[in-house]
């Protein structure tokens, strides 16, 4: 079984439990093996379908509900497993996501830190600067670069940190791990989507009924 997640920027990959990631533009790998996948890039799904006859929509097995108009579905993949949690999924964009009692009751969506930090060059090239990851949050910056960096990162923090009180989170995503170390009672897990889309797939016997049909 081979699964994939379908991003805004890429196809991310589990095959034999290895991770392999391919932009959206780039030719992806010969496969013979059903694909389950999730999708919030309709361009990606449908190079995935023309590259592949085998592939199902995780799509049609999940139930999540919730009151939240647009929730894309790897945000409801992210959630699904959860009772009571913030979800942060930390990519091209920031996705957070309250679960409480096993229902959705919102979230937000913050840029993502590239997003963030090309905002500046496009001002002027002279605040063209990476992000200072070990810059000082409990002083004021004194230098550029740090100026940049503590704006950014405390754009990110703040906003979450009101929205989760003292409740769990769970980081995910690209940027998942490095945020996590901003946050009290955090944990972050690479393998959240790919894990919950396990759970989904075991709970439906989406395999057995695929076998069977």
């Amino acid at each position: 079984m081979i699964l994939c997640d379908i991003g805004n920027t890429s196809f991310h990959f589990l095959i034999n439990e290895k991770h392999y990631k391919y932009f959206i533009s780039e030719d992806l790998p010969k496969l013979d093996e059903e694909i389950y996948f999730v999708s919030v890039n309709e361009e990606g799904t449908k190079k995935l379908k023309k590259n592949y006859t085998k592939c199902i929509d995780i799509n049609q097995y999940l139930d999540f509900k919730t009151s939240y108009i647009g929730m894309g579905i790897d945000r409801q993949i992210a959630c699904v497993a959860y009772k009571n949690a913030i979800i942060v999924d930390a990519g091209s964009a920031i996705t957070v996501d309250i679960m409480e009692n096993g229902s959705h009751k919102g979230g937000i969506i913050l840029p993502g830190l590239n997003k963030f930090k090309n905002l500046y060059k496009e001002i002027s090239v002279k605040l063209d600067y990476e992000i200072n990851t070990k810059v000082n949050l409990d002083t004021i910056p004194l230098c550029t670069q740090d100026a940049i960096s503590y704006s950014i990162l405390k754009s990110i923090i703040l906003p979450i940190k009101e929205i989760a009180l003292q409740r769990q989170i769970i980081c995910t995503g690209g940027d998942g791990e490095f945020l996590s170390r901003y946050f009290d009672n955090c944990i972050y897990k690479n393998d959240l989507i790919f894990n919950n889309m396990k759970g989904i797939i075991n709970a439906n016997n989406c395999i057995t009924k695929r076998k069977n049909s």
